[in-house]
């Protein structure tokens, strides 16, 4: 893989003024669910280490932290379209990680089976997106301009 497909060097993903407002738009939209949440875990600190404890997340404070910077840092990165590719893609393998740890349907009691797995497919769906953002780029509507 060459280092334009990581960085974002170099995108054919929009080259309409359409697919530029779309590809805006879909970052907009995918940052919404990052950011929020970034800001929550800020402002209820300990309660998010004893969310992530009680999960059995081994190092809960430092998790909260990588989470927060994660959230806020390449959340704000994709919503302004600054190193897109390289956000979405830690996003992606956050969320994708996140995903086991805190939706695990597998193994929830039958009543909250259906709300787990809901949740669960939501976020393999987001990584789907956030992978499409990594592949195509952030349009020419951002930081990046590509």
């Amino acid at each position: 893989m060459s280092s334009n497909a990581i960085t974002g060097s170099a995108s054919r993903a929009s080259t309409t003024p359409a697919g530029d407002l779309l590809a805006l738009v879909g970052r907009v939209l995918v940052a919404y669910l990052f950011i929020p949440a970034g800001l929550s875990k800020v402002m209820g600190f300990a309660g998010t280490v004893g969310y992530i404890s009680s999960v059995g997340m081994p190092l809960p404070s430092v998790a909260a932290v990588i989470a927060i910077i994660v959230e806020l840092g390449f959340g704000i990165a994709l919503l302004v379209g600054y190193k897109t590719r390289i956000a979405a893609i830690v996003l992606a393998v956050f969320t994708l990680v996140a995903s086991f740890f805190f939706h695990p349907f597998w193994a929830v009691p039958e009543a909250q089976k259906m709300m787990v797995t809901l949740l669960f497919n939501k976020n393999i769906a987001v990584v789907g997106g956030l992978l499409a953002l990594a592949a195509f780029g952030p349009g020419r509507l951002s930081i990046d301009k590509k």
